[in-house]
């Protein structure tokens, strides 16, 4: 027997709530279509954020291949984009939006602004993490002769990753409400059914539904995330 069972859910929501069968239809689009932006928008950050922020770290005037030049520029660029609202990010990017996924409107089309905007907030908490590791344990696998690239695979990520996976778990968070923001001007999800069914109705109780998912969303995410950090933290 399942735990969720949907008609038990639908019963309980029509109860607590003069909501329409039409609507919680949407309701689940939308909790699928947030979902389906923190994931899609969570993977392009990690994969784009974590090398950046390895680059810094071995650019910087103290890493292991110091590059002051391009150090600096790739520090501007990340400081540019982090400076910009997202909300401004989303409708400047509506051309490239377009180009890449044929569209500026819906799902798709708002993970491209998501992960241009969290791609360096991550970045940073990366950088600070991996920044952290103890530098007496990289002179010791420079003094055995280890390479840069035994450095970074057998120090820097395992000392930095208790770090790491509480600053992704942060930025999941923030996707989570940055990509209700978007849902406001067209691009889906739990924001999108918010204002439409919610405030341009008058449904307070609509808005208080969607409140308590964002809650539990936002809640079970930061758990998990606090779980694993603890799992791999070894100090």
């Amino acid at each position: 027997m399942s735990l969720f069972n949907i008609d038990q859910i639908n019963q309980y929501l029509s109860h607590i709530s003069n909501i329409s069968p039409y609507q919680l239809e949407q309701l689940y689009k939308a909790i699928w279509e947030t979902t389906e932006m923190t994931v899609a928008c969570g993977f392009l950050t990690l994969v784009g954020g974590l090398p950046i922020a390895l680059f810094l770290i071995i650019t910087a005037p103290d890493g292991l291949r110091p590059s002051p030049i391009p150090h600096r520029i790739v520090s501007v660029i990340i400081n540019i984009f982090r400076s910009i609202p997202f909300i401004i990010l989303l409708v400047a990017l509506i051309p490239v939006t377009r180009f890449l996924v044929g569209t500026a409107i819906g799902t798709e089309a708002a993970i491209v602004p998501l992960a241009i905007a969290t791609i360096p907030y991550f970045t940073r908490i990366a950088e600070v993490s991996l920044r952290e590791v103890n530098h007496g344990l990289i002179e010791a696998v420079k003094a055995m002769g280890g390479s840069r690239i035994a450095i970074i695979k057998e120090v820097l990520l395992p000392e930095a990753l208790p770090g790491l996976i509480s600053g992704f778990t942060v930025t999941i968070i923030l996707i989570v409400g940055i990509s209700a923001m978007a849902g406001t001007i067209g691009a889906g999800g739990l924001g999108r059914y918010a204002i439409q069914y919610g405030y341009q109705q008058f449904r307070s109780d609509i808005m208080a539904i969607v409140i308590v998912l964002l809650v539990i969303m936002i809640s079970a995410i930061q758990w998990a995330g606090d779980y694993l950090a603890s799992k791999f933290n070894h100090r």
